[in-house]
């Protein structure tokens, strides 16, 4: 989904930016680039409006012209607020569907399954999972560790690779994306006046 409307929102940005650059490049063309412009390009007169007063007019007075601009207006606006509420529309999705028929789980329940499991491991002092669901079934499970003080990474890392495979088995359909990040507790040090 994030990815999804990052994709949405650069296509949007790159649209809008493309069709200012080339409005303009074509108003530009009408001053000093005119001479170097290829003779097919169309270039605007000199002192000349995009729209002059009398033409203005003349579509005033045309039947179609208002309920045309009406409705332009009003579909541009109602997309652009569509597209703000997107924007506002935040976190994962509610339920990842699971190999058995009709069987889900939301993302939140998977972390504090994973946060629990991990906290289980011996020399593990606590840990935080959060998963993330990606498109094209994939999870994004990042899962931080903070370990015992004397607690060796390597004797932690093996019971740690089990539970991550164990939630990759139960999330058969979705391919998994971890990522461990291992610390120690801050030492207190004390402090002499």
């Amino acid at each position: 989904m994030g990815r999804a409307r990052t994709t949405a929102n650069r296509t949007v940005l790159a649209v809008a930016g493309l069709a200012l650059l080339l409005a303009g490049a074509w108003l530009m063309a009408g001053g000093p680039l005119q001479r170097r412009l290829p003779s097919w390009w169309p270039t605007p007169g000199r002192g000349t409006v995009l729209l002059d007063r009398t033409r203005l007019a003349q579509l005033r007075a045309e039947s179609w012209w208002t309920p045309t601009v009406l409705a332009a207006t009003i579909a541009l606006t109602a997309l652009l607020a569509y597209w703000s509420l997107t924007q506002l529309r935040t976190g994962p999705t509610r339920h990842l569907a699971l190999p058995s028929p009709g069987s889900t789980v939301r993302p939140q329940a998977l972390a504090q399954a994973l946060t629990t499991r991990a906290a289980a491991v011996p020399g593990v002092a606590r840990a935080r999972a959060r998963v993330l669901p990606r498109r094209r079934r994939r999870l994004n499970v990042g899962l931080r560790v903070w370990l015992h003080p004397g607690t060796s990474p390597d004797s932690v890392l093996p019971p740690l690779h089990a539970v991550i495979a164990e939630a990759e088995r139960a999330t058969a359909p979705y391919t998994s994306y971890t990522r461990i990040r291992l610390s120690t507790p801050a030492q207190r040090r004390s402090r002499v006046r």
